[in-house]
């Protein structure tokens, strides 16, 4: 009864003071935008609760251009931008100088931790060197045959569904479903060693799987009011108080503290399992990072709950995010048959090239050589970035530069945008990811042919393909190149042994549970899932 009496007082208080610091701070105002719904949630709600991910932002960039400005809670002004100059700016240019958003940083920490994902600058770098000889090109060649052989097991298992189903040649498969099923086995051996049996069904009701089933849906998804203008206003919050979140007597609070606990837990138990065990030199992540850390600088070295925080980190970034971009993918594939044989093709051509230089399967030569394979996963990531939106904040003022011209309200052309300490900024990286001036007048549609002409690249941003998918500049994602490398071998195996049509009467909406989570229109209640009609190829 006090906290519940308490909270709407101190709701109100922080308000007041929000209101008056975001009164002395109007850079913006003569940059055009959508009107404010309302001065406690501004656009806030709207866009969040949009029905499809980046409706709002595509039809706010139609109408204004690459950069405009929304209102959101308590009047504060946001700038958007999905300018590419703009992001050059903000990501590589001046990476360190534009921090994360502590809304974003202290609900990325209820779930990692005190993990790479929130780390400050000095400590980021820390972290960063530490981690990076895990992601090295030499010691992914070591995680694809766990890969190829993780994914023939979940094509088996397709195969066991279709021949136990009514029709001996087809089934309907939630292929979200089951693919996070197998990538979470396979963060299990190439991060830990350890075998979780996720996808042999041994780990049904584990607890570490039960804590990762529809994580972000049941915390993310259709946020309250309360929920939303709260979380605005923890930016002025001390930091040491925000630490304490956790233990808010809300679902999504305690759902997050679940997962993290359970996660750490897992994380301990792989280490003392390590610990015991006469084996040295493990070819895993953990391995590495545990004689990474331990040929630091001591002050340099990460601290047993930062380390604990990186198993945390990997568990979730490691699978979650792969096993969403297979089933977009797969998606896509369902709706173009066409590109489905093309891949087809390629494999069968890469198996003879393998075979005859003495290979028993494909290598990453052969997977970086499929030239129409990888412009469907570079399509596939385009249209459908997992992380839709990007937060940051201005550490110091700064003039912002803009590839795209916009007009203001006061009708002045400009090429750039001078903000000041504190500004929020919202990178819409889906909004870049479909710019007409980037990727030509079919940006909104299906195309993988286009990453087959280079001449279409017409900016140097991200680490992969030109896309921000993978975000960008030194904060950019530090497995990028094992999700690759895993995306290539998976995909190859489904779509040689599988054909994909996809079902009459469903249809499926991007929702924003902090990522990009596929839905049936009419069952949002049962959470992520996308039914395939799945057949095995003669």
């Amino acid at each position: 009864m006090i906290i519940s009496g308490v909270a709407p007082c101190l709701v109100a208080f922080i308000a007041y003071v929000a209101w008056r610091c975001n009164a002395r701070r109007h850079t913006l105002k003569d940059i055009r935008g959508p009107p404010s719904h309302s001065f406690w949630l501004g656009s806030e709600k709207a866009q969040r609760n949009a029905k499809q991910v980046g409706d709002m932002e595509f039809q706010w960039a139609r109408k204004y251009g690459p950069t405009w400005m929304t209102k959101g809670c308590l009047g504060e002004e946001i700038l958007w931008t999905a300018d590419p100059h703009a992001l050059q700016y903000v990501f590589h240019t001046s990476g360190y100088k534009f921090s994360k958003r502590t809304l974003v940083t202290e609900m990325t920490r209820l779930f990692t931790g005190e993990s790479i994902l929130t780390a400050e600058p000095v400590d980021h770098q820390r972290h960063r060197k530490i981690m990076n000889p895990a992601f090295g090109a030499p010691q992914l060649r070591t995680y694809l045959p766990v890969f190829r052989r993780l994914a023939a097991l979940l094509s088996q298992k397709w195969k066991d569904m279709i021949q136990s189903g009514e029709k001996s040649d087809k089934c309907l498969i939630n292929v979200n479903n089951t693919l996070s099923r197998m990538t979470l086995d396979v963060i299990g051996e190439v991060a830990f060693d350890s075998r979780f049996g996720v996808l042999d069904d041994n780990g049904t009701d584990d607890e570490l799987v039960r804590a990762f089933n529809n994580l972000f849906v049941d915390t993310l998804f259709n946020p309250s009011s309360f929920d939303i203008v709260f979380q605005s206003i923890w930016r002025f919050f001390p930091q040491p108080v925000l630490k304490y979140l956790k233990y808010l007597p809300r679902k999504e609070y305690r759902r997050f503290a679940t997962f993290l606990k359970i996660a750490i837990q897992a994380g301990k138990t792989i280490i003392d399992e390590k610990a015991a065990g006469t084996e040295k030199g493990g070819k895993d992540i953990l391995s590495i990072l545990v004689q990474s850390n331990h040929e630091e600088d001591p002050r340099a070295q990460l601290s047993e709950g930062e380390m604990l925080s990186q198993i945390a980190t990997l568990l979730l970034a490691g699978h979650d995010t792969t096993a969403s971009t297979l089933t977009w993918l797969l998606y896509e594939l369902s709706k173009h048959p066409e590109d489905q044989q093309r891949i087809r093709d390629e494999i069968k051509a890469a198996k003879v090239n393998a075979e005859a230089r003495g290979e028993d399967d494909l290598q990453p030569i052969d997977f970086n050589n499929m030239d129409f394979t990888n412009a469907v996963i570079k399509e596939g990531l385009r249209l459908h970035p997992i992380a839709p939106t990007l937060y940051r904040e201005a550490d110091s003022d700064h003039v912002i530069p803009l590839s795209q011209p916009i007009e203001t309200k006061s009708g002045k052309i400009i090429n750039e945008i001078p903000v000041s300490k504190g500004q929020g900024i919202s990178v819409s990286i889906c909004t870049y990811n479909r710019l007409q001036s980037v990727w030509g007048e079919d940006a909104d549609e299906w195309n993988p042919s286009r990453f087959l002409d280079s001449g279409r690249e017409k900016s140097s941003l991200g680490v992969f393909a030109n896309l921000m998918t993978f975000s960008a500049g030194i904060r950019g994602c530090i497995g990028w190149r094992f999700a690759v490398l895993e995306i290539q071998a998976v995909l190859v195996e489904l779509v040689e042994n599988f054909e994909y049509r996809f079902p009459e009467g469903v249809e499926i909406v991007r929702l924003n549970a902090g990522l990009m989570a596929p839905m049936i229109e009419g069952k949002l209640h049962e959470g992520s899932q996308l039914p395939l009609e799945v057949s095995v190829i003669a």
